[in-house]
């Protein structure tokens, strides 16, 4: 579980960036933000029972994508990191003047070096996108306060057999990243980190797509 190969990281950043142009081509701009930001907000109500009011907060969206959960943050100081935020520039449903709350960075969690400076974060569908995970683990951590919450989601394989598959053969191409939930679970909790809650948020075929909200007790 530590560093995966290079080119697969890259390869899967290539991927990423000409799926999100053939998802958004046809999509009218203002109706998909406004489903998005619905959609963050939902995903909030989700997660509200176990974490403090996201009202007043320094948060942190790690992985955000071109329409993130920092679009549903407004009362709070968000920072956005991503590695591919210079090229959604370029696409017309990236909107990054609309969120002024929020500030735009573009870095992988891999290169992130702040130091107990968030009260929440949140990573959310871009754990299994990373290059090395147990850094990007140790940098989460290290970057959320104590006392403070970090939320992470990501689809867990549900069978061992093919976790192993998917793992030697690149069945899955955009998620170079290929884990169980007990074994994201164990990346939190050998840092310290206690798991608050993991929620089963949707089942599919292969995969289950979890939330897990841990909090960092010292």
């Amino acid at each position: 579980m530590e560093q995966t190969n290079g080119w697969k990281w890259q390869l899967a950043q290539q991927l990423e960036h000409r799926w999100w142009q053939r998802y958004l081509k046809n999509k009218d701009v203002e109706g998909y933000l406004q489903w998005k930001a619905a959609y963050w907000k939902d995903l909030l109500q989700t997660v509200a029972g176990y974490v403090p009011a996201q009202s007043a907060l320094s948060v942190l969206d790690a992985g955000c994508g071109p329409a993130g959960i920092f679009m549903a943050l407004e009362n709070n100081k968000v920072t956005a990191l991503d590695p591919l935020l210079d090229k959604y520039r370029s696409l017309a449903h990236f909107r990054p003047e609309k969120y002024p709350w929020t500030s735009f960075t573009n870095l992988a969690i891999e290169s992130l070096q702040e130091t107990m400076h968030y009260d929440t974060i949140y990573c959310i569908n871009a754990i299994n996108h990373v290059n090395d995970l147990s850094r990007c683990y140790d940098n989460l951590v290290d970057a959320l306060k104590p006392g403070g919450h970090l939320i992470i989601s990501t689809d867990a394989h549900r069978y061992t057999a093919l976790k192993k598959i998917f793992q030697w053969i690149p069945g899955d191409m955009l998620h170079p990243v290929q884990l169980d939930i007990k074994e994201y679970e164990s990346l939190l909790t050998g840092r310290g980190l206690r798991i608050v809650k993991t929620i089963l948020h949707k089942r599919e075929a292969i995969f289950d797509y979890y939330i897990t909200i841990a909090e960092k007790t010292a």
